[in-house]
């Protein structure tokens, strides 16, 4: 429950987990962190040692400190603060957080408890009892928007006097309640000059923080707590052991494995309390319950590597989501201290639960898991609904279409996986048919997953663009993401010689991504991006297409670039262990490619011996010989073993494996079909549905229109919305206004039917832009602003035309003289995405395109502070006769002051959609 660490930054990406190791001056030691999570919280209860007068505000309180006099390990962490003249010691029990300050000789002991701190502030109070306690709570919003904390503080010498400011107001009652509450306590001189505070948390109340506080450190001092401290994190990490490498090397490991194991954080009670997603408060005894969840990161490796070294603590976690869907409706998606906080995508607590099932994790309700599962699966909400009905999400249903596709594909498999191993047919069946989803979006042209709008691919085509149809990665970067069927994915692509040369393709691609800056992205090689989480399983996918000398030359160069024991040491931020959790196992040489299914996939291992101790008594020694990169050899006890995969089986069960190396690449082992790793669907099989390969949605005179499929064998037809259908013959001429439906035919049976809504615009109108639109919002090209098309108000979707830094211009030509009523164009603000309104939008007309008239102006009345997404028409009413209507929108230009990008000197957008004159 508790992470106490320094705190040397509030705000900014690289800020989330309050310390970075750029600063040389830190705030003071607060209770609960995120481990690089890329978006902020936490920060609870900042206490701050101090000498002189009293700090009450920041800025006064911040001081300076260097990593000269700086220490940390797992367990324990130390700082001198040179400009106070005391020494810090911090350690931890799992419920409080135990600080030992060595002041100067005679000088008071004292410190400030921040309550502030970070986030914004609900409620905040605390209360000095007579038995010398301090007590109170903290409630704030950030990425949780209800986090509930309350914390209990004694110390090993009596408080003398307390103070608290709230704003300007200084008082010396014994409880006090604010917004912005500080609050001093003073200790005296004392005897040894040093103090030592312990500090319990709890998510319930005043008395829970109480009880962890008594429970955890009664008659204990900092050195005793300490020591156990150590000791469990030695018992933890002593479950992989590495040997035989560099002292560097094996810091890099240890750290690596200490990350993987700092998050989900117990959120329970001694007592077996806890606050659960409705937020209020259940008992169970049975399990511990948990929370930090980043479940779109960790259910790829991090929760795997825990179905083999932390399985008692795997059967919490599932009781946890199951305790999560009972009171909050849904397995969680991204939890955080009993909130929702709607981050990410898929469902990826259902592969956790999941793959602890088919690994022999089973001690909890696997009905009720079944059955919350499927509930998840099934909403209506964040592109379900287009999903259940299409086997897909077409862009202009909901943003992220693809990356959200082909993830719930995948999640959708492992439904079916546990509904087949339970025995329930009927459910398998549903969602194996699901988990073929990726199908429909796989462009036989160019081999990529791309976003369909309204059955057309989403064009201009970059694959090296980062825009709103992939989340937090572009068309490279999510055009590998089948585990679950990667046979089926292969046959596709026309076999493993061809995927496997757009393997070869994602590696060799030229680095630089086009688009929206995504400060995910990094850890480069080619458009493989190591950085972000969605490329994590794809060098290991070479054993599949009958290459694994590839996986095994790919998996060593990435964990030799961009792993180190230094402060960088990894190449983007630890999403909770993710990070780390790939590289444990790199280092063992297996990876989980597909959770959820027993299959691990080999690579050369990075250390030349590897012991595993499991829970279950078992150990796996696993023992690499020669100085080659690449294996020719591997044994399991004492048994050739020639497959490029092993099952958890043979893992848990442990022995000796022998693996030797070579420095020849292609010499043959686990190169035949036989020995390759399969992930494959091969019943319920889907068709997919055609897609408009030429021809225009939006079109003057007319426009012909040709479907294709990336089933090349499907019967294709055409039709109309409850009406006939006709079959497909070859290019058809459209000259109307419309909507036509189509759907494929084939062996494997009918696709979805699909639509398609063609609109016939003004044969004489035009449009000319004078400012240039940004690609990724092109909205379909340079007529998109009069295509008789509008957008709402997800600007993702891909109707808006962005803009940045730039004022918008565009002058529309009626094609002759026209009397002119009036004159509209919708705006879109979205501040939290940087999206504001235009000041003020000017029209002018003219008859010749030379001489203008002004119409009007019409300014802005939406506050740029408004956080919901709103969509404005600014109108001006007119009476004359024109040919040329020219508009003007200015932009509202770097973000302001107030506003969450200013920091980073941020620009505003503008979206722009919709020119209509009357």
């Amino acid at each position: 429950m508790v992470q106490l660490s320094p705190d040397t930054r509030l705000t900014g990406w690289d800020g989330c987990g309050g310390y970075h190791y750029s600063d040389d001056t830190l705030y003071g030691f607060s209770h609960t962190h995120l481990s690089g999570t890329g978006v902020s919280d936490y920060g609870d209860i900042l206490v701050v040692p101090f000498t002189g007068e009293t700090p009450w505000d920041r800025e006064d309180y911040k001081t300076h400190f260097s990593h000269e006099k700086e220490k940390a390990h797992a367990g324990y962490y130390q700082v001198q603060l040179p400009e106070y003249d005391i020494n810090v010691e911090l350690t931890a029990t799992p419920r409080c957080g135990v600080h030992r300050y060595v002041f100067p000789p005679e000088s008071e002991a004292r410190i400030i408890i921040d309550l502030e701190h970070r986030d914004r502030v609900l409620s905040s109070g605390f209360s000095l009892n007579e038995n010398g306690m301090l007590t109170g709570h903290r409630h704030s919003s950030a990425w949780a928007n209800d986090q509930r904390l309350f914390f209990a503080l004694k110390a090993n010498y009596p408080i003398q006097a307390v103070r608290s400011k709230e704003g300007n107001s200084l008082s010396e009652t014994r409880s006090r309640n604010g917004k912005n509450l500080r609050i001093e306590l003073t200790f005296g001189e004392l005897p040894d000059d040093t103090l030592e505070i312990m500090v319990g948390l709890s998510a319930v109340d005043e008395d829970g923080a109480v009880n962890n506080l008594l429970a955890e450190t009664t008659g204990k001092s900092f050195s005793q707590l300490k020591k156990n401290a150590e000791q469990r994190w030695d018992d933890a990490l002593s479950r992989v052991m590495v040997e035989g490498v560099a002292l560097s090397q094996k810091r890099t490991f240890y750290t690596a494995l200490y990350h993987s194991m700092i998050a989900p954080n117990l959120y329970q009670d001694v007592d077996g309390r806890y606050r659960n997603m409705d937020l209020n408060i259940y008992m169970d005894t049975t399990y511990q319950h948990y929370t930090v969840f980043s479940l779109w990161d960790t259910y790829r490796a991090t929760h795997p590597l825990f179905t083999l070294i932390e399985r008692e603590r795997t059967i919490d976690f599932v009781k946890t989501m199951l305790a999560k869907y009972e009171a909050g409706g849904i397995i969680p998606i991204w939890d955080l201290s009993a909130c929702y906080t709607g981050c990410m995508i898929g469902y990826h607590g259902i592969p956790v639960i999941a793959d602890a099932y088919i690994k022999g994790i089973r001690d909890f309700d696997d009905s009720l898991a079944l059955a919350a599962m499927v509930h998840s699966a099934t909403r209506d909400h964040l592109g379900l609904a287009s999903y259940k009905a299409l086997g897909f999400i077409p862009v202009e249903a909901e943003s992220e279409s693809v990356s959200k596709t082909l993830e719930y594909a995948y999640d959708d498999w492992c439904i079916a996986q546990m509904a087949k191993a339970m025995g329930d047919q009927d459910t398998y069946k549903e969602f194996i048919r699901r988990a073929q989803g990726y199908k429909q979006l796989f462009d036989p042209t160019t081999g990529f997953f791309r976003g369909r709008v309204q059955n057309q691919w989403f064009s201009p085509f970059d694959p090296a663009e980062v825009n709103f149809n992939y989340t937090e990665a572009n068309a490279w970067q999510y055009s590998y993401y089948v585990p679950q069927d990667v046979s089926g994915w292969m046959k596709m692509h026309g076999g493993p010689a061809t995927l496997s040369a757009f393997l070869d393709s994602l590696f060799s691609a030229p680095s630089e991504t086009t688009g929206r800056e995504q400060a995910d992205i990094t850890g480069l090689i080619g458009q493989y991006a190591h950085g972000n989480e969605p490329s994590h399983h794809i060098a290991y996918l070479y054993n599949f297409t009958g290459k694994p000398w590839k996986t095994q030359e790919r998996v060593r160069e990435i964990a030799e670039s961009f792993y180190t024991d230094e402060p960088d040491g990894i190449p983007g931020n630890e999403d909770c262990g993710q990070m780390s959790s790939w590289y444990v196992f790199s280092v063992a040489g297996f990876y989980p490619v597909t959770p959820g299914s027993d299959q691990y996939i080999l690579t050369t291992p990075l250390a030349p011996k590897v012991t595993w101790n499991f829970e279950n008594g078992n150990t796996l020694v696993v023992e690499t010989r020669g100085n080659g990169n690449y294996i020719s050899e591997m044994t399991i006890n004492g048994k050739p073993h020639t497959k490029g995969w092993v099952a958890h089986e043979q893992i848990m069960t442990g022995g000796k494996w022998v693996i030797n190396t070579t420095d020849d690449p292609d010499n043959g082992w686990a190169t035949d079909e036989e020995d390759r790793p399969v992930t494959e669907i091969t019943d319920e099989l889907v068709t997919p549905a055609p897609f408009i390969k030429s021809g225009q949605l939006s079109f003057i005179d007319s426009t012909v229109v040709s479907l294709d499929c990336a089933d090349p064998f499907a019967t294709l037809y055409v039709g109309r919305p409850g009406g006939s259908f006709r079959p497909f013959r070859g290019p058809f001429t459209q000259s109307k206004t419309e909507t036509l439906a189509f759907y494929a035919d084939g062996s494997k049976g009918r696709s979805p039917i699909v639509r398609s809504q063609f609109v016939k615009m003004d044969s004489k109108q035009r449009i000319a832009l004078g400012s240039k639109y940004a690609n990724q919002y092109s909205a379909g090209g340079d007529m998109a602003l009069i295509d008789g098309r509008r957008g709402n108000q997800d600007f993702r979707t891909g109707a808006w035309q962005g803009y940045q830094g730039t004022d918008l211009v565009a002058t529309v030509d009626l094609g002759e003289v026209k009397a002119v009523r009036n004159v509209k164009c919708g705006f879109l603000q979205d501040q939290k995405s940087w999206i504001l309104m235009p000041p003020e939008v000017s029209y002018e007309g003219s008859v010749d395109g030379e001489n203008w008239v002004k119409l009007g102006t019409v300014t802005g009345n939406i506050p740029p502070q408004l956080e919901q997404p709103t969509v404005m028409r600014y109108t001006i009413n007119t009476a004359g006769n024109y040919r040329y209507i020219r508009m003007t929108a200015k932009t509202y230009g770097p973000l302001p002051d107030w506003h969450l990008g200013a920091e980073h000197k941020g620009v505003s957008w503008l979206f722009a959609d919709e020119i209509e004159i009357n």
